[in-house]
């Protein structure tokens, strides 16, 4: 029997200011059907982050799950990248 395909997404954490919540910018691209050109578009989305280690300009991964609060629908799986410190 088939289980349904986790859905995972990717994206750079726009802000950490909540307890044990991030807000999570991902990009992708959509085809304009009238221009037939490819356009970059963008949504923010609420992760829970748990442990509180994700911090602003963190590349995370976060996965679809239940609805835990008014907003909050994904889950932090991991940071994959985290920004260079320029000294």
């Amino acid at each position: 029997m088939k289980t349904k395909q986790e859905r995972t997404k990717k994206g750079i954490v726009v802000s950490d200011k909540m307890d044990k919540g991030i807000v999570v910018r991902i990009d992708y691209r959509k085809l304009d059907k009238k221009f037939k050109k490819t356009i970059k578009q963008s949504i923010k989305v609420m992760a829970h982050d748990e442990k509180n280690e994700a911090k602003q300009g963190d590349v995370v991964k976060i996965k679809e799950t239940r609805p835990l609060s008014k907003r909050k629908r994904y889950v932090l799986l991991e940071v994959m990248q985290r920004p260079e410190v320029v000294a």
